[in-house]
């Protein structure tokens, strides 16, 4: 049955917001500058078998509403065929409404495959063979997504360890968009899993022809791969914390808790966190002195559910908000990098919706007056992805900073059918400020309005991160 629910003006509710999206968001291209998106798949434009691969699989979110739905696991991450789990799915997604799941299927739907039917069990046959077929066209490989969403840079998220010769073949043969890795080295403060971090060491070591004999050879090597990632264009790092360390301790203390782990002793809880908060200061003045961005990513509770983690592993939905106190930790680490004059450029995102004032005044207290938004509080993240999440990001950070210098968007996402999230935020940025141009909360002044707009969706993260972009067409 046709729906006319994705329509031209979908969240669009005033004639200034449909203005301010059809002709200053809209045409603007993407720069994704966090995602998780497999280096592998684009170097080898990897060619999708079918809607159940690019769309469900990896998908902790779809995961988590079909077991409330009482879906079986093995239509989730189990042994059902590739139609079983998206008729899983479909019977599903009628009782995701007032989710954000049910705007971004129906919006990837519309978008990808140009489906205005409402996914649902009796339309869920047809619509799996349309999509299966467009699939199998050229554009709709891991490449021609990319240039189909007109997506001009894509980071990705990867291990110091990581193999960075496919972002290296997309950068020299590939004229479209770029694709640069990103520095996330959370396995390095792993001291309190013995077994995890020697195991991740011997990667690490491997990765640069070095055997690690020592703490000051790890710091040696940390920064060989960081130089190695700074030369294949990478110019960000990213760090997913529950909350900030900054409990310093001396370069010897750190040492012996490395090689307490090396014999394979766990480190103490507080022992963690003294060598957490070391190498945390480590990694603030690397990217310092190569003038990169920094992400932290803070607040989440991972593996709550043990048991279920101990089945089917990490990331694979059985994660939730935390509550940790944030406020003292994030000021004290960026304050210590700030005495020693080694405070990076940084984006901090946070899933508690409890701190998004203490992120944004946090982001305030610690801006330079030479760097344009040097300190940005992130976009929303993770559970906080949907309209009024996006909306109470938006309020917090003009209350209290600079929304015009705002750096926008990512998809945050594992799937490569995630990319009208830049469109799904750049509608709600449009209806909020559209809204209030109408209310006379705002200049009713569409040049005014329009060059904050386009700044958000593009130009400021590609002059505040200094990526280097494809010239446009």
């Amino acid at each position: 049955m046709f729906s006319n629910f994705i329509h031209d003006d979908f969240l669009l509710q005033s004639p200034a917001a449909r203005r301010l999206y059809h002709e200053f968001a809209e045409p603007e291209p993407i720069l994704d500058f966090h995602s998780h998106l497999p280096a592998a798949d684009i170097a080898n434009d990897h060619h999708f078998r079918d809607l159940s691969e690019v769309w469900l699989a990896g998908d902790h979110y779809k995961w988590r509403l079909m077991r409330a739905n009482g879906i079986a696991e093995r239509y989730c991450t189990g042994d059902a065929s590739p139609f079983e789990k998206f008729q899983a799915w479909a019977k599903t997604l009628p009782s995701t409404l007032r989710n954000p799941i049910y705007h971004w299927t129906h919006l990837e739907l519309k978008r990808y495959f140009g489906i205005d039917e409402l996914l649902n069990e009796q339309t869920a046959k047809a619509i799996w063979e349309k999509a299966n077929g467009l699939l199998n066209t050229s554009d709709f490989s891991a490449r021609g997504i990319l240039n189909k969403f007109k997506v001009k840079v894509v980071c990705t998220t990867d291990d110091p360890s990581d193999d960075l010769s496919h972002h290296q073949r997309i950068n020299i043969s590939e004229t479209g968009f770029r694709m640069y890795p990103t520095f996330r080295p959370d396995q390095a403060l792993s001291v309190n899993e013995p077994d995890k971090f020697n195991a991740w060491l011997s990667r690490l070591g491997q990765s640069s022809d070095t055997h690690i004999h020592s703490f000051i050879t790890f710091l040696e090597v940390l920064k060989m791969r960081h130089d190695a990632f700074h030369a294949q264009g990478g110019r960000m790092s990213d760090h997913g914390l529950p909350y900030c360390y900054a409990n310093p301790c001396t370069e010897r203390q750190a040492a012996a808790i490395f090689d307490k782990v090396r014999s394979g002793t766990p480190a103490s809880r507080d022992e963690h966190e003294q060598f957490a908060s070391f190498l945390m200061l480590f990694f603030g003045h690397l990217d310092s002195e190569k003038g990169w961005t920094k992400q932290l990513h803070l607040g989440a509770l991972r593996s709550v559910n043990t048991r279920k983690v101990r089945e089917l592993g990490p990331d694979t939905g059985f994660d939730c908000i935390g509550d940790a106190p944030q406020a003292q930790a994030l000021c004290s680490y960026m304050d210590l990098l700030e005495r020693e004059n080694a405070l990076p450029r940084m984006v901090l995102y946070n899933v508690n919706p409890a701190d998004n004032y203490v992120v944004a005044a946090a982001a305030g207290s610690f801006q330079d007056g030479i760097t344009a938004g040097k300190i940005q509080y992130g976009s929303a993240w993770w559970f906080l992805d949907q309209k009024k999440g996006i909306e109470s990001q938006l309020n917090a950070l003009s209350n209290t900073g600079l929304l015009s210098r705002f750096i926008g968007m990512v998809t945050d996402s594992r799937s490569f059918m995630s990319f009208p999230r830049h469109e799904y935020f750049r509608r709600v940025l449009c209806n909020m400020l559209g809204r209030e141009m109408e209310a006379g909360e705002l200049p009713n002044d569409m040049e005014l309005n329009r060059s904050m707009v386009r700044n958000i969706c593009f130009e400021n993260a590609k002059v505040f991160l200094g990526l280097d972009l494809p010239a446009r067409p």
